[in-house]
């Protein structure tokens, strides 16, 4: 079983997307290119065409872009839930927020949270408007647990 820290779910809240914005540039400038060689010479359809492709992929690539702009947004907004909660469980067993750990990077009915100085783990059950939430003594059956920092 993995569990993580407050401090994982802070930094790893977003991908690298770097290898998309080149792509996205490489056929902008492939398709103003071939837009300037058709605009030269009318008569040659290929540089129309290479150049419509070109756009094609632009588009597939601007879609991709925006499809992991949504998903950063839902895991930055979940993220901002379980900051809070995780402070609230620390603030209510009187341990350090460093102690508090759990199984999901989401804030979900049925996680498990682990108050590593007691040795303690709890599942957690919310109410249906996500403000309050119960803790209730859980037993694992497998202790051997990873946690990422």
């Amino acid at each position: 079983m993995t569990f993580y820290t407050l401090k994982y779910i802070q930094n790893n809240q977003s991908t690298d997307r770097t290898i998309y914005y080149i792509l996205m540039l490489v056929a902008a400038v492939a398709m103003i290119v071939f837009a300037v060689l058709y605009l030269h010479d009318r008569f040659d359809t290929r540089y129309r065409d290479l150049g419509i492709i070109a756009l094609l992929f632009l588009l597939l690539f601007a879609g991709t872009q925006y499809e992991k702009y949504v998903e950063v947004n839902t895991q930055k907004s979940q993220t901002t839930q379980m900051v809070p909660f995780i402070k609230s469980v620390a603030q209510d067993e009187n341990v350090k927020e460093s102690n508090v750990v759990v199984n999901s990077t989401d804030l979900v009915d049925g996680m498990i949270v682990r108050i590593d100085s007691k040795g303690i783990d709890y599942q957690l059950h919310l109410n249906s408007d996500r403000n309050t939430y119960t803790l209730t003594r859980a037993h694992v059956i497998d202790h051997h647990v990873e946690v990422k920092k």
